[in-house]
Order: structure tokens, then sequence, then C-alpha cells
């Protein structure tokens, strides 16, 4: 069934090609961006449907990951050993891309002029200020916060309330097992939900590709094809690290992952995979204590594809007007993208914000986030899945340090 599965979100991913050139081709640019509006209410209800059951999915399953933890020194352990690994990915994923940029140099020879045109109103970095990112941490009203599918205030909410479960002598097994209730329930709505979405994945390329066309890989096919090549390394290492630490097992998780991964490919969005990754790491064999905890704080803290794309975009943008940043300048732009990185979730277009301000920052050209607007949806589908192959490592890490991976033919005790 799982290969089934695959077969068709590939085949629905060539398809989604062949019939977007095809329309692209044969009709004329406003029946194409007709066909092209029509299509992609396929695909927005899919993503309605998906934002639909995310507030939901996040909070019971990080609730009952906390409260079947042992005792507050479990939950401060396993946070702490998460987020040493988010820090430690996140700046290898930057690095990767400072390097691979200046290896490969995508922009150098365009040649272009700074003209008064500016970009800035493409996106809006304000938000990305400290007392923005603070402040919006912590919700006001978590009926709102789930309404508004901010996960990073979800995930604050939940960690104090099953902070609170687990600090209680009798764990509160009534609230325990409601919660358990609701995140089986809200899988199996996930495993329904997931059924459309071949079609949605067809949709989403047709609709692009209609618009488009092809030409936009070739205009920019230096700039795309460096910036896979730069995943490919970090996705390398990825799966180096998973090997090292979780033993042979590691190539067995990257297959059980490759179906959300594809997900998040062909829909541009991480957040559309969410569900069915969480559901795939709990069959590989993880705890589901650990994969719950980690992985929704891998969705706001550890976006290695994002993260990468802000460093390759901004260089390429310099390499594109001949603006040459020392080594102090880029270190500095390292450091404050590990900070403005963090808080990419809920906002957006995330990567576009992180890097006008950074641009802004470095007093780099704005009207160069031009460049990359036009083929911004192409690289958000290598981030979104990369972001999803991170993500998936980190949890597999974080449960081999904790001893909570089942082995083949174990028991089912280390999934409680």
């Amino acid at each position: 069934m799982n290969r089934l599965f695959t077969a068709f979100i590939v085949g629905a991913m060539v398809l989604g090609v062949l019939v977007g050139w095809g329309v692209n081709q044969g009709l004329s640019p406003e029946q194409a961006k007709s066909v092209a509006d029509n299509l992609t209410i396929i695909t927005d209800v899919f993503l309605r449907l998906i934002k639909m059951i995310i507030a939901p999915l996040v909070f019971s399953t990080l609730v009952a990951g906390i409260a079947h933890m042992e005792d507050a020194a479990s939950i401060g352990r396993v946070g702490v050993k998460t987020m040493a690994w988010f820090i430690t990915a996140s700046i290898v994923s930057l690095t990767i891309g400072l390097l691979m940029v200046h290896l490969i140099q995508p922009g150098v020879g365009m040649g272009l002029v700074d003209s008064a045109g500016h970009a800035a109103g493409a996106v809006d970095a304000s938000k990305l200020t400290l007392k923005e990112f603070v402040t919006h941490l912590v919700p006001k009203s978590i009926v709102e916060a789930m309404a508004n599918n901010e996960i990073l205030q979800i995930v604050v909410f939940s960690v104090f309330v099953g902070t609170a479960v687990a600090a209680l002598d009798d764990k509160a097994p009534a609230v325990t097992a409601l919660v358990d209730q609701i995140a089986n329930i809200m899988l199996k709505v996930t495993g329904y939900v997931m059924k459309t979405a071949p079609l949605a994945i067809f949709a989403a390329l047709a609709a692009t590709i209609s618009t488009q066309g092809l030409g936009v890989l070739v205009d920019y096919a230096k700039f795309v094809l460096g910036f896979y090549a730069s995943l490919g390394v970090l996705w390398g290492l990825l799966s180096l690290a998973a090997i090292l630490i979780v033993g042979k097992r590691a190539l067995q998780l990257l297959g059980a992952i490759r179906q959300p991964a594809l997900l998040a490919f062909a829909t541009a969005s991480s957040e559309a995979a969410y569900p069915r990754t969480l559901e795939e790491l709990q069959k590989f064999g993880l705890s589901r204590r650990i994969s719950s905890f980690v992985l929704p704080l891998g969705y706001s803290f550890n976006l290695d594809g994002s993260m990468m794309y802000c460093t390759f975009a901004v260089l390429f943008i310099a390499q594109a007007y001949g603006i040459e940043l020392t080594i102090g300048q880029q270190i500095t732009m390292l450091l404050l993208l590990m900070v403005t990185s963090k808080g990419m979730a809920g906002v957006p277009r995330a990567s576009l914000v992180v890097i006008a301000a950074t641009l802004t920052y470095f007093d780099l050209p704005e009207a160069g986030l031009l460049l990359i607007l036009g083929v911004d949806h192409l690289l958000d589908m290598g981030r979104s899945a990369t972001n999803v192959v991170g993500n998936s490592v980190a949890a597999a890490v974080v449960a081999k340090w904790e001893n909570q991976i089942e082995e083949p033919g174990g028991s089912e005790t280390a999934r409680a």
C-alpha cells in the first residue's frame, strides 16, 4: 500500500508538470492563468484540510508526549538534548549554505546595478524585531492561537499543560487518556485527508507550470541547481549523522519518511507533511513521547532547509550586484540568521521575510529580492522536504540518546 501511494505521488508530480507545460504552450497567458486559478482551488482545499488538523494534532500529541514522561527531570533532559541538536544542525546548515554559494558562485557575472526600485514591499520585515518575536511566542489566547495555527504559541501552551500533567502525582489519568484519544482520532482523520494528496500535488504543479512555464527553470538554472546541490550536501551529512548515532536502521528511517518528504516537496509545505511524518516515525519505532515532543519543536526551531536558503540567497544577491562582504560581515550574518530563523514558523513567506531583513541590515540592494521571487516556489519545495528530513533525523537522534527506539521484534513499551 505504501509503495502504491508513493507511485501515485510521483505520477501526480510528473503528470502535473506535463499538463502544466501543455496548458502554458497551448493557451494564451490569460487562459493559462484562468486554468491555474481553477487548479489552485484543489490545492487550497487540501492545504485548508491540513491546517484544520494541525492545531489539535500538535496540542494532543505534544501534551500526551510530555505527560507520559516519568518526571520533570526527563522533560528537562530531553529538552536540553533536543535544543543542543537543533543549534548544532542550524550552525551546520547555515555554514553549508555559506560555503556552497562561494564555491558555486551562482550570482557572479550577472553584473546588476542597483536601481531606485525596491522589493521591500513584497514582504514585511518588521515582524523580525526581537520584541515582536519574544512577545509572539506567548499566546494571549490559546483559542486564537489555534484558530490562526500559530504553531510556536501552541507549542508553548502545550509544554505548560503537558508539564503540569506530568508533575501531578496521579498524572491526571482522565486528561492523559483524553489527549491520547484525541491524538489517535486526529491521526485517523489525517489518513483520510492524505488520500487526496496525489490530486492536490497534481493541481499544485500544473498550476505553477501553467503560468510560469518551464523557462523559469532555465533562467535561474545555476542558482536553482546550486541550491539543490547544497541541499544534497546537507542531506548527506544528516544521513551520515543518523547512521553514526542511530545505526544501520537509519537507512530504514530515511525510507520510512520518503512519503512525507515527497509530499512536502510537491506542496512546498513542511506543515502539510507534519501528520504523516509523525505517523511514520512512530511506525518506525520511535517512542511516541519523544517524537511528539521533538517534532513540533523542530517545526518551530529546526528548519534546516530554510536556514541554508537564507545564507545562499543573501550571498547570491550580493554576488549578482558585485558586492563583497567581509569575513566579519559574513560571520555576523550567520549569527543574525541563527536568531531570526527561529522566528520563521507561522510567518507568511518566512524565508523571504528573513532575507529582506538581512539585506536591510547589511545595506544590500533590496531590489535583489526580486531576483529570487520568480523561483522561490520551486526552491521552497526543496526547503520543505529538507525540513522534514532534518526534523525526522533530529527526533531519531534524541530517541536514540534516550534509548526510546523500538528494535524490530521488540516490545511495544518503547512507544508508550
